[in-house]
């Protein structure tokens, strides 16, 4: 079969040997499947390993269709069901993570292989592109429930790419705000707006962290002087969905005293900060990674029933074939936030 497999190199279209089901696991075509930042960063990561890098097929985003049953499987679903899944499946080690495993294929390819107890029917009248999108947005999702904003509280978004966004869309599907979204590409700060941000900031031309007098923010005072009984005193939440090195300095020192700030951007490369300044604002930083089982169901719910308006973040398509140009148009400054892949000739 074909895939477009990342090496040391670069990423190349090529033929592979086919995948064949395990227990408990099934074949299936992938229908559909979005280019992610972490995939960008993955590439980058296996070009400086250069001849060590092991080949590794991505693709973690996907909605795929049910082509035939391995051993041990209880087929609950028929072939032909389209299905999404959380990006794992049981290798000869353990679990392996879809799209991220020298061991497993992920959905940059013709045919993969899923876990038959983890797989999700797409309901009918989601189109395959949309079903695509239910693993990002759960990330975002799984980022809004870490974050555990309550009536009234300012919610800041650093970072606007397909994360960002999604983190927004889900804030406003469940009725929090206000929300601010800060990014320095136009074409982002613009998704940003059609998703539901009330303020949408310009980081080169304003500061994201001016506006709390006009949003009726109070700035509380330290531990030592803060009134008996109040016991959650900040009134800001904070998303570093950016993922790049000084962001989540910059937010520590730009949010008020006793705010949350929430990490949700992948940064690979080591970063800094000042724990003292965070220490004196009593700022709580809290790292999430994905999204658990049920949110994942969730967000598939969300975009079956339109309530979210992530389909907006699709600017793009391609083949396999058109695979490592998208990763270039990805890194570029422009008007793409999603690229979605379709494998199948």
């Amino acid at each position: 079969m074909k895939a477009a497999i990342a090496t040391g190199t670069g990423i190349t279209v090529a033929e592979v040997p086919e995948p064949v089901p395990g227990p408990g696991q099934v074949l299936a075509a992938p229908l559909a499947a979005g280019i992610c930042g972490s995939d960008l960063h993955l590439e980058e990561a296996l070009r400086a390993l250069a001849d060590a890098a092991p080949p590794i097929v991505m693709g973690h985003e996907f909605c795929a269709g049910i082509l035939e049953h391995g051993p041990g499987t209880t087929a609950r679903l028929p072939a032909g069901t389209r299905v999404v899944s959380v990006p794992y499946a049981d290798g000869p080690s353990g679990p392996e993570g879809l799209g991220l495993s020298p061991v497993l294929s992920g959905a940059f390819a013709e045919r993969m292989v899923l876990q038959e107890s983890l797989l999700l029917p797409v309901p009918d009248g989601l189109p395959d592109d949309h079903a695509a999108l239910t693993e990002p947005l759960a990330v975002g999702l799984h980022a809004v429930r870490a974050a555990r904003p309550e009536a009234g509280q300012v919610a800041l978004v650093v970072g606007c790419g397909p994360i960002g966004l999604a983190v927004i869309a889900v804030l406003k599907a469940e009725g929090h705000g206000p929300v601010i979204a800060a990014d320095y590409a136009p074409a982002r700060r613009l998704m940003a707006e059609g998703l539901g941000a009330d303020i949408v900031i310009d980081p080169a031309a304003s500061s994201p962290y001016g506006r709390w007098d006009d949003l009726g923010v109070t700035e509380h005072p330290p531990s030592p002087l803060l009134p008996a009984g109040l016991d959650r005193p900040g009134n800001v939440i904070a998303f570093e969905c950016a993922g790049v090195p000084g962001v989540i300095q910059q937010i520590i020192e730009g949010v008020p005293r006793h705010a949350r700030i929430v990490v949700v951007g992948a940064c690979i490369p080591p970063d800094t900060i000042t724990p003292v300044t965070a220490t004196v604002k009593e700022v709580s930083l809290t790292f999430v990674y994905a999204y658990r089982q049920d949110e994942f169901a969730r967000a598939l719910h969300l975009l079956a029933a339109g309530q979210v308006g992530m389909p907006a973040l699709i600017t793009g398509h391609t083949g396999l074939d058109g695979i490592p140009r998208a990763f270039g148009d990805l890194r570029e400054p422009g008007h793409h936030i999603k690229i979605m892949v379709r494998p199948s000739p």
